[in-house]
């Protein structure tokens, strides 16, 4: 096996998307459509019930396969949206081809010699990778973009997170059974999940992942874990609520920060009007602020709200919007590979 690279090869690539049918993988292929990515080959690999969908890409049309070593055979890049047990059963396979592997499960987040990257707040961690790259959960992706430009004013002390997070971050079936049970509701008829633990129509529930000896949910920790590891505190006071809220594709955040001096609301609007990535919605004479609607499809996520809490001067409140499926996911793994492809 060859010296692995920190850039993808200058020329246009062969890319390998393992996942390809699901919400994410499918908005990955339009993504790199739209930002025109180099690409000479594309694998579009799915599971056994997805085979052989076909997908438009670019005024042809491409098969899905079933995922086997031969279809990953001189791969550059590979895109996993699949799964952690998916993207860990293929790694070897990955590895030998000397590609680099852009991951979006959990599988690999947390490991010390992979980057967990956001590239509007830490790109250049992505260069200390040895050919795996991890893209961090949509929630995380979301916080970090608004709290990187804030810490640079002031060090963050203490976070308190609340989510609202739509159905797409369950996938596309998930979305689909809210469409349908939602139906179903309307005309009055009995509901029953099968995707999700619970309907989510015309209803919430606190987030489903796995329940911890700490008596938080995975989805609360992955906050957690990778807030601080993306912006390099180590020991940040973190606390986090998820919820599982009836919206397609576009998951919001309440957000209380705590620094350790004052910070004006107009320093950080002002400061994240400057900002990559961040586009400010807020009207206090019409009580209008972002939701799910302004930024689905968007790669922006919106802020607003920005406001001193009143129970401690050191602390500001946020309220933020952002796309799951697009930044939250796919944009930002495209943005990851943007970075590796060398510059002239």
């Amino acid at each position: 096996m060859a010296s692995k690279s920190l850039f993808l090869p200058n020329r246009p690539l062969k890319v390998v998307i393992l996942g390809s049918s699901g919400a994410v993988g499918s908005e990955l292929i339009k993504i790199l459509s739209e930002r025109d990515f180099p690409i000479s080959e594309l694998v579009l690999l799915s599971s056994e019930r997805s085979e052989g969908t076909i997908i438009n890409w670019k005024e042809k049309e491409i098969v899905t396969k079933k995922a086997t070593e031969h279809e990953f055979f001189d791969a550059d890049l590979v895109f996993a949206s699949a799964g952690g047990s998916i993207s860990k059963k293929w790694l070897p396979t990955i590895q030998e081809q000397n590609a680099i592997l852009i991951d979006n499960s959990s599988a690999f987040r947390l490991e010390n010699n992979v980057p967990l990257v956001v590239p509007e707040v830490n790109a250049d961690d992505a260069f200390n990778h040895d050919g795996i790259i991890a893209n961090p959960n949509c929630t995380t992706i979301l916080l970090t973009l608004a709290l990187a430009p804030l810490n640079k004013i002031s060090p963050i002390k203490r976070l308190i997170v609340s989510t609202y997070q739509s159905v797409s971050g369950a996938g596309q079936r998930a979305m689909e059974e809210l469409k349908f049970l939602t139906e179903k509701f309307l005309k009055g008829d009995p509901q029953k999940s099968e995707v999700l633990p619970h309907s989510l129509a015309f209803n919430l529930f606190l987030h489903n992942s796995n329940m911890l000896s700490n008596k938080y949910c995975e989805e609360e920790m992955k906050m957690v874990n990778e807030t601080r590891k993306i912006l390099n505190i180590p020991n940040l006071k973190i606390s986090a609520t998820c919820v599982r809220v009836p919206i397609l594709r576009a998951h919001s955040e309440s957000v209380n920060i705590e620094f350790e001096n004052v910070i004006e609301p107009k320093d950080a609007l002002e400061q994240l009007k400057n900002s990559n990535g961040i586009e400010i919605l807020e009207d206090y004479e019409k009580n209008r602020f972002p939701m799910p609607s302004d930024v689905m499809g968007k790669d922006n996520i919106a802020v607003g709200r920005l406001r001193t809490d009143i129970s401690n001067p050191n602390g500001l409140e946020l309220w933020l919007c952002g796309d799951q499926i697009r930044k939250g996911a796919a944009l930002n793994a495209v943005q990851i590979a943007e970075l590796l492809i060398p510059r002239k």
